[in-house]
Formats: structure tokens, C-alpha cells, sequence
């Protein structure tokens, strides 16, 4: 906690959003009166005093950059990482460790240090709590932290969310940047369609709050209608941590239905490419081979999917790309953009062809 009390160290201990401690200063009619006291005597206990003081915080220079990213760690990819005793650690990062390897390398480049803030235990809400009265300015993965929170943190540090849309121009005042998710999975999509002749897909998706996971439903729902094939309301499998272990359990759970109802499917489509590799696991376990019985594609291009067998045909995004360019849009609130209107950011990517769809085998 820091020497000076925040709001952010007073929503903390009351257990309620920095939205509705800044309501009970502002307005507090507007907070039922049992979490008012409680908001309240949160302050008095920290000594907390919503002063000019308190709201100069932004101009006191920490020369650190923050990053609020919930652990996705995938315990399969640890353990393939440590058996395979390489010497290039690069191999085995995940999404996660790219857009930080990204935000290090700008903030260096920038005079900043970057402070990392992975745990979501205690709620996401005390995640950025934590970082925000340490840190010049941070960036925050999108939906993690309720926008309305994030909206009252920026009017005195600036916050950039990543990876999702614009909520609505009232609430969300941040600057976003995104990936172009739902062209990438569409093209994705397509190729199997139109180039492979692939007419029974099937798509495993993530859960419901990732923008990313539903972004990418949406390019190959819009595929599927482009070519004439059925397309479901909802995926056909949704995976809650989009990891090996899910990817795998999602490729037997598809197979079981195949066998019971049939036919199988031509291709899975993964939203990720942890789940599309935890799939080749386990389609190689059962004896079915990729892509000769069944195509499978990935979403992200991590290092390990090219590692794989078969190589694994996915949707390359620009993750570290995703970390820079964070930076670069915090520095300039930072200098002398303060004022700007937001900014929205659409970085493209792009189909990587390989053999698990069965292209390059030649």
C-alpha cells in the first residue's frame, strides 16, 4: 500500500468497485447507504482524504508502466517446456508472454520500467487497485476490470485496454487496441472451404466475456453463411481457460459424439492455438490421423505451433506488436496528447499455412 492513501487502496479494503467510492464523494445519494458507511469508514481507517492532493497523484512521476493481465498460464506447455530441456525458452511462450515481452522492450526503450500484475486473486478489481497508485499509466486486458472502473482511474492516469472493442462511446472514454480477430478466423475459414473442400467443421470457442474468442466465432460463422454450410448460434464446444488440457478434452468430447450420432467432423477449428495443439494430442492418442481424417487450425501463432506434428496451420496475431503499441499510446498521454479523443487501434493478421490443414506436406 502506498505512504499516501488512495482511492484505489479505499476500494480495496471496502470490497467495492473505485467507481462507487468516487459516487459517494461525488454523489453520495447515489450508493445505498450501507455500502456508503462502509466506503466511508474504509477511509477513515486509511486516513484517506479526496483532496487536490489525492487527484495530483497523476502528475507524480514513477517512471513505471503497468500491465494487469490475469495468469493464463497452461500447465501442459510448463511441462512440455521443461522436458524438452531446450536452450530457447522463445519456443514455449504463450499469448500472455508475448505482449510483455512487447510492453518491456517499448518501455525500455522509453525510460520506463514495466511492472507486471498477473494474480487475479482477491477479484480483478483489487488487481488494479494495486497497480494503479504505482504506476505512471498501465494497460489492462480487456473485460477483466468493469470499463466504468477503468473510465474513473483514467481521469488521472492513462489506461489502455487490449485485445477488445469499444463497449460505447458514453461509458468507455480508453484507448483500445485490438487484433482484427474476426477477418483472420473468416480467411481462416475460407481456405479450408474453398481451397481444401472441407464441408463439416466444427468450431471449439472460449468463454463467453473473451471479445477475442467471440470475435473469431463471429469471422467463421460469417464464413460458414458465405459458403452455404449450416451455421450454429453458439460454438459447438466452448472451453472456459482455453488451454492443452481443454483442447484435448474438447477433441475426445467432439470424437464421442461422432461416434455416437456421426459423421465425424472434416475439420476443428480451435480458437486458440493451446487448445488446437492439446487437440493433436489427443486425435494422435485415439489413432486419427491430422490432416489425412480430420484438419485442425489455431488462433494466435504462438512459437510452439510451428514445433508441433503436424505444424499447426493458425491465424498469426501481432502479440508483441499488441504490447509496443501499448506503450507507445501511454507515453503519448503522458507527454503532450493528454487531451486527445480515444483511440481505437486495429492491428491486422494473417493465415499461416501449414501441414496440420494439409498444406506444405509436399
Amino acid at each position: 500500500m502506498s505512504t499516501t492513501p488512495t482511492v484505489y487502496d479505499v476500494a480495496e479494503q471496502s470490497g467495492v468497485s473505485i467507481a462507487t467510492v468516487s459516487r459517494v464523494y461525488r454523489n453520495p445519494d447515489s450508493v445505498r447507504e450501507k455500502t456508503r458507511e462502509r466506503v466511508l469508514a474504509a477511509a477513515r481507517e486509511l486516513g484517506y482524504v479526496p483532496s487536490g492532493n489525492a487527484r495530483g497523484l497523476a502528475s507524480r512521476s514513477t517512471g513505471v508502466l503497468g500491465l494487469c493481465f490475469p495468469d493464463h498460464s497452461d500447465p501442459d506447455t510448463e511441462t512440455e517446456a521443461a522436458a524438452a530441456d531446450a536452450d530457447d525458452d522463445h519456443a514455449f511462450m504463450l499469448y500472455s508472454d508475448q505482449i510483455i515481452r512487447g510492453m518491456e522492450r517499448a518501455a525500455r526503450r522509453h525510460g520506463y520500467a514495466l511492472l507486471i500484475a498477473a494474480s487475479l486473486k482477491g477479484g480483478p478489481e483489487s488487481l488494479v487497485a494495486k497497480v494503479a497508485g504505482r504506476v505512471d499509466g498501465f494497460a489492462v486486458l480487456s473485460r477483466t476490470v468493469p470499463t466504468e472502473d477503468l473510465d474513473v482511474i483514467s481521469r488521472r492516469l492513462p489506461v489502455v485496454m487490449l485485445a477488445g472493442p469499444r463497449e460505447n462511446d458514453e461509458l468507455d472514454h480508453l484507448d483500445h487496441i485490438e487484433v482484427a480477430n474476426a477477418d483472420g478466423q473468416r480467411e481462416l475459414t475460407r481456405h479450408l472451404v474453398d481451397d481444401h473442400g472441407l464441408r463439416r467443421l466444427v468450431f471449439v470457442g472460449g468463454e463467453e466475456r473473451s471479445p477475442d474468442a467471440q470475435a473469431r466465432f463471429l469471422g467463421y460463422q460469417e464464413a460458414c453463411r458465405e459458403a452455404g454450410l449450416p451455421v450454429r448460434e453458439e460454438p459447438d464446444l466452448r472451453a472456459e481457460m482455453m488451454t492443452q488440457a481443454e483442447g484435448a478434452r474438447a477433441a475426445d468430447e467432439l470424437l464421442d459424439r461422432a461416434e455416437a450420432a456421426g459423421p465425424p467432423p472434416d475439420a476443428m477449428l480451435f480458437a486458440n492455438d493451446q487448445m488446437a495443439i492439446g487437440a493433436l494430442h489427443a486425435l494422435e492418442r485415439r489413432g486419427v490421423r491430422v490432416p489425412d481424417d480430420i484438419a485442425v487450425t489455431g488462433f494466435d501463432g504462438i512459437p510452439l505451433s510451428r514445433l508441433v506434428r503436424p505444424a499447426l496451420t493458425t491465424v498469426r496475431q501481432p502479440m508483441r506488436q499488441l504490447g509496443e503499441e501499448a506503450v507507445e499510446l501511454l507515453v503519448r498521454r503522458l507527454g503532450a496528447e493528454r487531451e486527445r479523443e480515444p483511440v481505437d487501434l486495429m492491428l491486422p493478421v494473417s493465415v499461416v499455412r501449414r501441414a496440420s490443414c494439409g498444406c506444405g506436406r509436399g
